[in-house]
């Protein structure tokens, strides 16, 4: 993947746009979490209400912390040991996180994707990114670019190019605090 799209990428981000990538097993959607403008559009467009709230990327869990309560040894552990990988956890998420993207909990959903090229993407915009799956609410999410574009048509600012991960499913979302699956 040459430097061009991750550069592309990044623009669009700055710029308050929606990209697409790809992840572990699906296409992604996904904007700049500080910008509450691109994040409702972009919840706008998947047709999904903020109530449910939203799933944070990142290369490593620096580019999460922000977000986050402190985790205790036991949490850290837990998390760790799953990450990078395609494992969604939901986590306590600092006061000052915005409702838009944590819902109605006080929790938020973060992961330390596996994916190479996302990772790349993360570290190239230097923070975490909201993702989500290219799909309109409840219908199946797009596995390669070309879907991305058939859903989304002209909605969707920069797709990158590129082949999501071999996993059949989008990631598990797991609570930290009681280790539940809530999505396999």
């Amino acid at each position: 993947m040459s430097n061009w799209h991750f550069k592309q990428a990044t623009h669009h981000l700055k710029d308050g746009d929606i990209i697409a990538y790809p992840t572990e097993a699906v296409y992604g959607l996904g904007c700049d979490p500080f910008n509450e403008k691109a994040v409702l559009r972009l919840l706008q467009l998947k047709q999904r209400p903020w109530q449910k709230g939203l799933i944070l990327i990142a290369a490593n869990y620096r580019q999460l912390a922000p977000f986050l309560m402190p985790l205790t040894p036991l949490l850290e552990d837990r998390v760790f040991a799953k990450w990078p990988g395609a494992v969604t956890w939901l986590l306590q998420a600092k006061q000052t996180v915005p409702h838009y993207l944590r819902g109605q909990s006080s929790k938020i959903a973060v992961r330390v994707t596996a994916h190479p090229q996302t990772r790349e993407l993360c570290r190239s915009w230097g923070s975490a990114l909201v993702s989500t799956s290219a799909n309109l609410s409840g219908k199946r999410a797009a596995k390669t670019a070309f879907e991305v574009q058939r859903i989304f048509a002209q909605n969707i600012d920069y797709i990158m190019p590129g082949k999501v991960g071999g996993r059949l499913r989008p990631s598990e979302i797991r609570d930290a605090l009681t280790n539940h699956l809530l999505r396999h």
